[in-house]
């Protein structure tokens, strides 16, 4: 997989331009979608979920260890004591600015402790913030991060998860190879692919013409139902799109500027973190904000194309 000047720039995963192209300010709100979701129900227990087969949760650009991160993770605790989940897929950036894993205590075990001493099992991948430190080797190998490699598989009841090293420097032909590879031996009814840079997006960098020409017919020939990822600071939820639904999850700690396209079925930049409950024929998602309120819901049909 080659890419351009423009393209390698445009996944953010290069080193040599600076933090100054890569840092990000905390801004106000003030897009009317998120004004609207001020207003939406709290969280409540579904009435029936005798098929649930797994529920986890997924947030992104978390790791700074400011006042944004440490309100999202509340959220993610109070959300725990009242729908027990023990999954977290961590999708990259996490640790600001350049994955000092001298900085692990603040960005991570103390924010997260709560669910940590749980027994809540983080499953991250590298972001590009996260490579600015030995190509993000130390976080590969530490150990709450869970990461078998760069790239790497694991299953949970009847769902396959695939993470992926998304930044401009990975190993693009053999992680490729090993995608395809894996997803045609999947057996798992529900198969989920996570990194950390977008594919369909409506903020700041928008979405990757590169990533749609790779990832959407892989996806849509093994039959992917969801592709999480961060890099974009909001939550965007898309419709369908050739089978896929693709969701946005990088207001873990702070938030940026958005758009919207027609094929966003919701968007909005407050701090936020998504729940993922997987039945036998759909999975639903719920984007939770730090007022613990549920500000959208979607599902993710098992046939949906």
């Amino acid at each position: 997989m080659k890419f351009n000047r423009r393209q390698f720039l445009f996944f953010g995963g290069s080193l040599t331009f600076g933090a100054g192209l890569l840092s990000w300010k905390f801004i106000r709100p003030n897009h009317p979608e998120q004004l609207a979701s001020r207003t939406v129900k709290t969280v409540s227990a579904k009435a029936s979920q005798d098929d649930l087969l797994l529920r986890f949760v997924s947030v992104a650009d978390t790791g700074t260890g400011d006042q944004g991160q440490y309100a999202v993770a509340k959220a993610m605790t109070a959300y725990h004591k009242e729908h027990n989940y023990d999954l977290v897929v961590l999708a990259g950036d996490n640790i600001y600015n350049n994955g000092e894993m001298t900085k692990i205590g603040e960005v991570f075990e103390r924010p997260y402790r709560y669910l940590l001493d749980q027994g809540v099992k983080f499953h991250a991948c590298l972001g590009n913030h996260d490579i600015r430190t030995d190509n993000g080797n130390p976080q590969v190998l530490y150990p709450d991060f869970n990461m078998k490699g760069r790239y790497y598989t694991f299953s949970r009841n009847d769902v396959q998860f695939f993470a992926l090293d998304t930044n401009g420097n990975a190993d693009w032909k053999n992680q490729l190879i090993w995608l395809d590879h894996e997803l045609s031996q999947s057996k798992a009814t529900w198969k989920i692919v996570f990194g950390h840079h977008p594919t369909y997006a409506s903020g700041v960098y928008g979405s990757n013409p590169e990533f749609i020409k790779t990832f959407t017919p892989i996806f849509q020939k093994y039959g992917v139902h969801l592709y999480i990822n961060g890099h974009e600071h909001h939550y965007e939820r898309t419709r369908s799109i050739n089978g896929t639904t693709y969701l946005i999850c990088g207001a873990g700690a702070g938030h940026r500027s958005i758009g919207r396209h027609d094929w966003t079925e919701y968007i909005t930049n407050n701090l936020s973190f998504a729940v993922h409950e997987v039945y036998a024929d759909r999975i639903e998602i719920s984007g939770v904000g730090t007022d613990n309120s549920i500000f959208d819901r979607g599902v993710v049909k098992l046939k949906s194309i």
